[in-house]
């Protein structure tokens, strides 16, 4: 009897080799551009210490060959039975145009499924049961795993949407704006982001990143030799310096540092670490750009410098990385002073 863990890793497509590396598993599937990885051997992963996993999932069961006519039988028959109960159904596709294309059957699928696990009492409503994840790569095949409420992402298909708003100077608002909701719950963004807060944006130009800090009711000083467009241009609660960003220093402590400027993620990276150990932010976000090649050797060396930096200090931190659904070649990293 084969004993040893499988899991299921969403990602975004083209980084599947960068999941297998972090993760240090044996591969057994991993199809480039395919956005998603199955992996096999280690007995814990920990979401949190992954970056390049959108999903994390124990795989179970593999349906190969569906039938057309009814999927519904086979699909019922590979869930497996050691798992008495679930809190939620998702139907997931892989994040690629072909996969788009199977998001039509699966929300018709949806609720004939959701009504068997509810006749049969094993979907019930209970936040602390696993979820049951049914993964269709193609339309012939299915692959059926379950999540940890407290090791996994809770949205579909581990991505957390966000919606634009019309005055946002770019769409780089929207990477702050997931940022905000993939780090930070519902009660530490009330506690951390309140309105006349202050907060310092490195690069900021266009101004996307500094306008989802002032929907947010704080005050910026946005920090770029280029413009600020649109709304952001002469707001009251942004502080236009034309200066370099990376030697700007505030006169007193903000309680928030961004930055999402193009440059080596190693600058990034120090950067970083001589404002928080100046005492100069509490808390930060800020994106690493990675190079195409050694893209996961380049985060750890970036952050394992900072964290040696810190422990050096005595300094309690924490200290996450994530590649976001808004995100390219770059990942996004949250810093924070624990007391």
């Amino acid at each position: 009897m084969n004993t040893l863990s499988s899991w299921l890793i969403y990602c975004r497509p083209g980084f599947e080799r960068d999941c297998v590396e972090e993760t240090q598993a044996k591969p057994v599937e991993t199809t480039e551009n395919s956005g998603f990885v199955v992996l096999q051997g280690k007995p814990r992963l920990a979401y949190k210490q992954l970056t390049f996993a959108r999903q994390l999932l124990n795989l179970h069961a593999e349906v190969n060959e569906l039938p057309e006519r009814d999927r519904l039988t086979p699909l019922l028959a590979a869930i497996p039975a050691s798992i008495e109960r679930f809190s939620a159904l998702y139907l997931e596709v892989p994040d690629t145009n072909e996969g788009k294309m199977l998001s039509g059957f699966t929300k018709r699928f949806q609720p004939l499924l959701e009504e068997e696990l509810r006749k049969d009492s094993r979907l019930i409503d209970d936040p602390s049961l696993p979820r049951l994840h049914i993964f269709f790569p193609d339309n012939h095949r299915a692959l059926i795993a379950t999540s940890d409420p407290h090791n996994s992402a809770a949205a579909l298909n581990g991505i957390q949407r966000v919606s634009m708003v019309s005055d946002a100077p770019s769409r780089s608002y929207l990477k702050l704006a997931e940022a905000f909701e993939v780090f930070l719950d519902k009660k530490e963004q009330a506690l951390w982001l309140k309105p006349g807060m202050t907060a310092v944006d490195l690069g900021a130009a266009p101004g996307g990143w500094t306008w989802q800090l002032v929907q947010r009711g704080l005050k910026v000083i946005a920090v770029d030799n280029g413009p600020l467009k649109g709304a952001a241009a002469g707001h009251p609660s942004i502080r236009h310096l034309r200066e370099d960003g990376f030697r700007f220093r505030p006169q007193r402590p903000v309680d928030w540092l961004v930055c999402d400027m193009v440059e080596q993620p190693q600058r990034v990276a120090t950067l970083m670490t001589e404002w928080f150990i100046g005492g100069l932010t509490q808390r930060a976000i800020f994106n690493l750009k990675l190079p195409m090649k050694r893209r996961v050797a380049a985060l750890h060396d970036a952050l394992n410098k900072m964290r040696t930096a810190f422990n050096n200090k005595g300094i309690r931190y924490q200290l996450e990385a994530r590649q976001l659904y808004h995100d390219r070649e770059e990942v996004t990293v949250y810093l924070a002073r624990k007391r």
